[in-house]
């Protein structure tokens, strides 16, 4: 790239850098709030919220890339008409096509980083997420029971502790039962939370059974031990399940037939497929849409900001069409190819309306410049 082109690429990448980093928190603090409820629930600490956090960053830059590097291209290209410099290179003999160029060297940079995201990074970063999300959840010493509170983990399971040692165990236990026909009532001066067979169970000692019988009363049973096997209440989280974003290209294209979720979900899969490699094609129609609303028309000192407008409400209806053609797609697969469709026909009719705009070219004086000499007196 000569000098100009480096500044103009330079100009776009920074608030591309800047619009990514505040899409992206808006996102976190958004999208964030049901993981940082269930860690918090769960007495986790804060390093493994930041951690899931972190997981979750690759999707969230592939969903906002394309429309932070239009406002990018906008910003960019609106800051330079504002301060006369396109002008300048208009009077100089630069082409629409010089000016554009780096865009679109930035665009297919993005391309190549968002199918890098989707491809491989996506993937690895979301399954490394649900073991994170799982082995939390799985901790249930910390899930169940909250001091001096009753707590609900599970639907018709209730419990109480009115507090807690340092080395986890718990007194004076609260635990009510409502599965069977006749819910039973556990109390006990001591108990804690274990893992027999693998599955969750509360170890009770010193303690009684309460249940209300056919006639009214209430049935009561001392016990010196009882353990309460929790198993029936607590499956693997859904998190654990590879959820279609979770999954690498070759599991999406060819799923497992044999597996339940993969037969109810073929279509599902496939169009995620296909989603993963078509909005990579994003970037570049969105930053042609920017260009030519900015370099599409006439050069004007009043500003752009109807055109600006028109084209941000474009690419944020092309965006939303896309998000809309994949839900559509597993639906009916034959729309798949329209997932392709939508962004490479955005990109030819912007390129064709940025061409048309200004077809001249630069006079050969200029065609070979790297740098914009001083215009003569």
């Amino acid at each position: 790239m000569n000098t100009l082109e480096k500044y103009i690429f330079r100009q776009t990448l920074g608030p591309l850098c800047g619009v990514i980093a505040a899409l992206a928190a808006v996102a976190i603090l958004t999208q964030g709030l049901d993981k940082l409820s269930m860690i918090a629930t769960n007495q986790s600490s804060g390093l493994a919220f930041a951690w899931v956090t972190i997981l979750t960053l690759p999707q969230l830059i592939s969903l906002i890339l394309p429309l932070a590097l239009f406002f990018a291209v906008a910003y960019a290209m609106n800051r330079m008409h504002t301060e006369s410099e396109t002008a300048v290179a208009y009077a100089a003999g630069v082409s629409y096509a010089r000016l554009a160029k780096p865009i679109l060297r930035l665009a297919i940079a993005c391309m190549v980083v968002h199918l890098t995201v989707v491809v491989l990074i996506q993937p690895a970063s979301y399954r490394e997420m649900r073991r994170t999300v799982y082995a939390v959840r799985a901790d249930i010493a910390s899930a169940l029971v909250r001091e001096g509170a009753f707590t609900f983990p599970a639907e018709g399971l209730t419990l109480y502790a009115r507090e807690r040692g340092p080395d986890g165990e718990m007194r004076d236990m609260l635990v009510h039962d409502d599965r069977p026909r006749r819910p039973l009532t556990y109390t006990a001066r001591r108990g804690a939370v274990i893992t027999l067979n693998s599955k969750p169970a509360v170890d009770m000692r010193d303690g009684q059974i309460q249940r209300q019988n056919a006639d009214g009363g209430v049935e009561v049973l001392d016990f010196d031990q009882y353990t309460l096997q929790l198993g029936d209440f607590f499956s693997a989280p859904d998190e654990f399940y590879l959820k279609p974003s979770d999954r690498y290209l070759f599991e999406l294209f060819k799923p497992d037939m044999t597996h339940f979720f993969d037969q109810t979900w073929a279509n599902r899969l496939l169009a995620e497929g296909h989603y993963r490699l078509a909005a990579p094609l994003l970037n570049p129609a969105l930053a042609l849409i920017a260009l030519a609303g900015l370099l599409g028309g006439d050069f004007s000192r009043r500003g752009y900001g109807q055109r600006l407008a028109m084209a941000a409400v474009t690419a944020l209806l092309v965006r939303l069409c896309a998000l809309a053609l994949q839900a559509a797609s597993a639906d009916n697969p034959m729309l798949n190819p329209l997932q392709y469709a939508l962004p490479i026909s955005v990109s030819l009719i912007a390129g064709w309306m940025l061409v048309t705009a200004h077809p001249r070219k630069p006079s050969k004086q200029w065609r070979d410049r790297d740098t914009l000499a001083p215009l003569p007196a």
